[in-house]
């Protein structure tokens, strides 16, 4: 005869249940900090592969290296968020604003399209280049501060004299700190201007960044490492 759980067994089993379930729930939590820089470090590797695949080389345009594909940080709308894109002259030999910017059309576009999302563009929030009010071309996820909770980020390294928070590519994938807008102080002019010949580090803060930026200094930041010559982002 097949005997039956007692009473007291059972209670037993769903009391481990209940003190496994304690210590392993906590644990299984989202971490917002984390998340976001994941994501940052997938769509930095996404810039850099398309910088690799669309060589902008352009024998008639005298400033071609300022088209190198970038990943730029923006404090638009009062929130850290982040774009990736091409930028371009008006005309042949003309000037770079340094900006994303589109049509009303969206038929030239300069921000990189999402390619997880139809109709989408690499960018978080609406700016006067970019203007859309309806945010119905925008990926909101790069509004990292509003989905992630960033309060800072910074960005520090490459040794190339330029405080400018974007990271540039080209066409072999090594990377470049600087602005490719004319009228910039650290604006690239010449196709190796501005590489970085030391790492670059971007920390993501929840609150104030804290010093040293090359080291996340407690729970609420983390560092992506950038590394010279190869472009191999990561997180430390």
């Amino acid at each position: 005869m097949k005997k039956a759980f007692t009473l007291l067994e059972i209670v037993f089993v769903v009391v481990v249940i209940g003190i496994l379930a304690a210590v392993i729930i906590p644990h299984t939590k989202t971490n917002p900090l984390q998340e976001a820089a994941i994501q940052l470090v997938s769509h930095i590797r996404y810039t850099q592969h398309l910088a690799i695949i669309d060589d902008k080389f352009d024998a008639n345009e005298p400033y071609w290296f300022r088209q190198k594909w970038q990943l730029a940080f923006s404090t638009a709308a009062g929130t850290n968020s982040y774009m990736i894109f091409s930028d371009s002259p008006a005309k042949i030999g003309g000037a770079y604003d340094g900006n994303p910017s589109a049509n009303n059309t969206y038929t030239d576009v300069e921000v990189a399209q999402n390619p997880l999302k139809k109709g989408k563009y690499l960018i978080g929030v609406a700016n006067n280049n970019f203007d859309n009010s309806e945010t119905k071309h925008l990926s909101k996820e790069l509004d990292i501060g509003k989905k992630y909770s960033i309060a800072a980020i910074t960005v520090t390294g490459g040794s190339t004299g330029s405080g400018a928070r974007r990271i540039l590519f080209d066409h072999i994938g090594r990377p470049y700190r600087g602005n490719t807008s004319s009228t910039s102080m650290v604006a690239l002019n010449s196709a190796v201007d501005r590489i970085a010949t030391s790492a670059i580090y971007i920390k993501l803060c929840l609150d104030v960044c804290i010093n040293p930026k090359t080291s996340a200094n407690n729970r609420n930041e983390i560092v992506i490492k950038i590394e010279p010559e190869t472009g191999y982002a990561h997180i430390l």
